[in-house]
């Protein structure tokens, strides 16, 4: 990203923009632009004699400025339909466009008046709402006579009627006529598919441009690269611009770095103490730490500021949420969606609300919705999935959990879950890859190398399940599923005793006993493995006993443990090499005793019926 050089010319820019929005009713972006040179306060601009203040009256032609200013003065108390009546026939650009626009802003108005029900986002009814508009509008470019604002209302409504592929070319467009038009790069971003879609774009060499790209990979939950633009954007003197840190905690929130998202937002507070924007994500990070004090505090601060705002309800909808209160939490919720019915925030919430409540046909329409709003919010696809596996019906599951993995392909809880689905559908090799993969990318929730080796498991492959519940049960304390733990435990614990490990054994069943559930079962297996180191005890004094001098001869003859070769696995090769040597000086002393008898020529000792049994391997030799 190539930093702006002169910050004059950046605010020099701005308040131009901030002029041609304003005369536009483009309150919006007027905010936007004027909260971004708010931030530059530092860097002085002469205004007298500014161009950008010189232009205030450009654009539009002295025998329509009459009703042009009758016409903004009702579009600013969102009266459009006399707003667009009394600039019909205007023909300058600011005027015509404002009739444009209010004849836009009234159909969308009366749309959403006309709702019956505020659970539904999309209508069939787009179409015809908008075609005489997009007739005009259509008309007028083939022509080439559209200006930058003309271009991206146009691009709005090709939005809508889900033209995405034209509406992102007019968009397109729209940002190299006025590159200062927030709105347009605004309504571009959720059009852009992945990274090779973003660097395809013919976009201005603009300073907007870097901002856009930063929003964009957020967007994208490509959280470091969107992270790395807006810190050299803060270094190279946007560093008090409140929308920069704002992106910044909701990189970090996407990242799971939940506390230094809460301190930039609390930092936020302190300069804009009166902020409303971005404080539903604010409360879904106290909501995620469970900071039921501060969410207390917050919802009573933003209902004295704005009772009747969608981000008040929905922060008021998390604080009754967080107490458990789901019924409230979905009244405030539903209000939030009566004030703006594609408020992305409101319709997920209110679908987990609804998950919570165990009515999962409401929660599937919530989603489906927030889905409508936004393909990209990855938690409405998650949410589907959970909605859908509740509900048994595990291929519409794993279809939505496929989708949510394509939007947080490093996120351990999707790889999790789309590996669960594909274990109840008996794909065991695609189950496994999953499992591993999140165990790789950093297990969030710390349940995939479990469930893991319970797979390996459940097919009879215990020697490949062992490894996995070891490093399962490696660190207890970050484990919050204790019958996981247990089980684990008690696996390790009946594997070692089957393979004679008894001291392991011995430890994993003792780490059993501290679970009620397995405490039976833990005490069964010391036990057996109490009776199997008696009987070695007792096999082994008989072995002393009836031997001494072998017994002795071996211990001393003890060979070091070979370089490469496991303790384990030497000591049971270390028993079979001192039973062979006790054999070999058995035969030996045999051997000597037969050679005293020849010499003494005792035949009494050679007819003796208490010769060992196993001398007889070698009495063909005395017999020959």
């Amino acid at each position: 990203m190539d930093p702006p050089v002169d910050l004059k010319v950046v605010k020099q820019d701005i308040l131009a923009g901030i002029v041609e929005c304003e005369k536009r009713c483009l309150l919006q972006c007027t905010k936007w632009l004027a909260e971004l040179n708010h931030g530059l306060a530092d860097t002085p601009v002469e205004l007298r004699g500014n161009s950008a203040f010189e232009n205030v009256h450009s654009g539009i032609e002295a025998s329509e400025y009459d009703s042009y200013l009758l016409a903004k003065s009702y579009f600013l108390v969102r009266e459009y339909d006399r707003s667009a009546y009394f600039t019909r026939n205007c023909l300058s650009p600011v005027p015509k466009f404002l009739h444009l626009y209010a004849t836009y802003m009234s159909k969308e108005k009366k749309r959403l008046d006309n709702m019956t029900d505020s659970s539904v986002v999309s209508s069939v009814s787009h179409a015809k709402d908008f075609a005489e508009l997009l007739c005009i509008l259509r008309t007028e470019h083939s022509k080439d006579s559209l200006d930058g604002y003309c271009l991206y209302l146009y691009g709005v409504i090709l939005k809508k009627l889900d033209l995405n592929d034209i509406a992102v070319r007019v968009f397109v467009e729209a940002i190299n006529a006025e590159p200062t038009l927030w709105s347009a790069w605004l309504e571009l971003a959720p059009l852009v598919n992945d990274k090779r879609m973003l660097e395809g774009l013919k976009l201005p060499n603009h300073w907007m441009k870097s901002i856009f790209e930063g929003y964009t990979y957020i967007e994208l939950f490509q959280n470091d690269e969107g992270i790395k633009i807006f810190e050299n954007l803060q270094k190279n003197g946007f560093g008090k611009c409140i929308f920069i840190p704002t992106l910044l905690a909701i990189a970090y929130s996407n990242k799971r770095d939940v506390d230094r998202s809460i301190d930039i937002f609390q930092h936020l507070q302190s300069v804009d103490p009166y902020r409303l924007d971005n404080l539903d994500s604010y409360s879904n990070l106290l909501f995620v730490k469970d900071m039921k004090t501060e969410m207390s505090h917050l919802a009573h601060k933003v209902v004295e500021i704005n009772k009747y705002s969608p981000e008040t309800c929905c922060v008021v909808g998390n604080y009754y949420s967080i107490r458990s209160d789901h019924y409230k939490a979905v009244m405030y919720f539903q209000r939030a969606l009566k004030l703006n019915p594609r408020y992305l925030s409101a319709w997920t919430l209110m679908g987990h609300e609804f998950m919570e409540m165990k009515n999962t046909n409401a929660a599937i329409q919530s989603y489906r919705q927030a889905v409508e709003v936004n393909k990209r919010d990855f938690r409405a696809w998650y949410g589907l999935g959970q909605a859908y596996e509740i509900l048994k019906m595990t291929f519409y599951s794993l279809y939505y959990y496929k989708a949510a993995q394509q939007l947080r392909p490093y996120d351990s809880r999707m790889l999790v879950a789309l590996g669960e689905t594909y274990e109840k559908l008996n794909k065991v090799a695609d189950a496994l890859k999953c499992y591993q993969k999140a165990y790789n990318v950093g297990d969030i929730e710390g349940v995939a190398l479990y469930s893991m080796a319970k797979l390996y498991e459940k097919q009879g492959e215990t020697e490949k399940a062992i490894p996995a519940f070891l490093k399962f049960c490696s660190d207890e304390k970050l484990i919050a599923d204790k019958a996981s733990l247990c089980h684990a435990y008690m696996t390790l614990g009946n594997y070692y005793e089957k393979i004679e490990d008894l001291d392991k054994a011995s430890y994993f069943a003792y780490k059993c006993l501290d679970y009620e559930e397995m405490k039976r079962e833990a005490e069964s297996l010391l036990k057996s493995i109490a009776n199997k180191r008696a009987h070695k005890a007792t096999t082994s004094a008989a072995t002393a006993a009836t031997n001494p001098s072998g017994a002795g001869k071996s211990t001393e003859e003890e060979k070091p443990t070979p370089e490469g070769v496991p303790a384990e696995t030497y000591g049971e090769d270390m028993e079979m090499d001192e039973t062979n040597l006790s054999k070999r000086i058995e035969v030996a002393m045999a051997e000597e005793e037969e050679e005293q008898e020849e010499e003494a020529g005792t035949s009494e000792l050679a007819e003796s019926s208490d010769m060992p049994e196993f001398h007889m391997e070698d009495s063909y030799d005395v017999n020959e």
